[in-house]
């Protein structure tokens, strides 16, 4: 790591509070241990986890860095023990459990992917958290098929235009909701076959205006509270409904006699604690079924906003605006 500095430039939450809270400070520049890798940044993505990281409601996990940023993209710089393939000088995007604002990053190789056809380091950085939630909860715990019809919440999230784009180009009928007429529309240009804006209808009923008698086979919901037992009514039998967040509370009355009835599965998960192995798994499929989409150029990462790396705050102001249409990314 000689020609590494000793220090970096990073963002830092002393104290937990609004988008003021990101600090950027200097801190030492980490060196990669067993499986890592480091990475010069030269984009990270912001994620909703991030806020509430900030917000003090979000701890990283043991061992992980205090530093916000859980996706990066940028050249490996310095490589560990038993990196595999990795070479310094590839370009390449992770999935990180924190330390992505900053930068310098070590990454767990499993979850370290090369940089898709010819997307730009901000494209890519738009990638890891985004498209491995998708896949883990969408694909393998939601087990959707083609030709079956999903039901995506918060259809222009970075969650939610990912959600769209995957969901169709595995052949499937997607339905979302978004907060206006603009993000509709641009949920409807993504692929959406139908868009719903959440503030001006029911979205149950108009959902079962827009299918007659048939149901969703999968829900992907990322805002619960009163959400879930209308997400119940509109399960197809065997439906599944998969939780990723729970921006409306994680607590609501539901009656489990239509989840015997029609033999529905209610899942869920998180993927920041998750160990190397099981990202690795992960990373293993999206490099295998979704990577020769994205060299294609049949689908790209939608970017609402690049921001500067010392400009953090302003990201997350965006962020929780909820005016934003895909990611928000700081450019480093």
């Amino acid at each position: 790591m000689n020609d590494i500095p000793s220090e970096m430039n990073a963002i830092a939450i002393p104290e937990p509070g609004g988008p003021e809270a990101l600090k950027p400070v200097k801190i030492e520049t980490p060196a990669p241990g067993q499986g890592e890798a480091l990475i010069r940044v030269r984009a990270a993505g912001v994620n909703r986890p991030d806020v509430f990281q900030r917000m003090g409601f979000y701890p990283p996990p043991p061992g992980a860095p205090d530093t916000p940023g859980l996706e990066v993209a940028g050249e490996v710089v310095a490589l560990g023990q038993d990196t595999g393939e990795l070479k310094v000088g590839d370009r390449v995007c992770s999935l990180v459990a924190g330390g992505g604002y900053a930068e310098y990053c070590v990454v767990q190789t499993p979850a370290t992917l090369p940089i898709p056809g010819d997307l730009s380091f901000v494209e890519a950085a738009a990638i890891p958290e985004t498209f491995f939630t998708v896949w883990t909860n969408l694909f393998d715990r939601g087990a959707l098929k083609p030709s079956e019809t999903v039901l995506i919440h918060g259809g222009t999230s970075g969650i939610g235009t990912t959600a769209i784009m995957l969901a169709k180009a595995f052949g499937a009928t997607v339905l979302t909701t978004a907060g206006s007429a603009e993000k509709c529309k641009a949920a409807l240009e993504l692929g959406a076959d139908h868009a719903i804006n959440y503030k001006e209808a029911d979205f149950e009923e108009a959902v079962k205006a827009k299918l007659g008698d048939r149901g969703v086979d999968v829900v992907l919901d990322m805002v619960g509270g009163d959400y879930i037992p209308k997400n119940l009514n509109l399960l197809e039998m065997h439906g599944r409904l998969i939780f990723i967040a729970f921006l409306n509370g994680s607590k609501a009355e539901i009656d489990f006699m239509q989840v015997m009835l029609k033999r529905l599965t209610i899942s869920g998960s998180t993927l920041r604690a998750r160990s190397a192995a099981e990202k690795g798994e992960i990373a293993d499929a999206l490099r295998a079924k979704v990577w020769p989409i994205l060299e294609k150029g049949q689908i790209r990462p939608v970017i609402d906003q690049v921001v500067p790396l010392a400009e953090a705050a302003k990201a997350h102001a965006r962020m929780e605006s909820s005016a934003h249409i895909g990611k928000i990314v700081l450019e480093v």
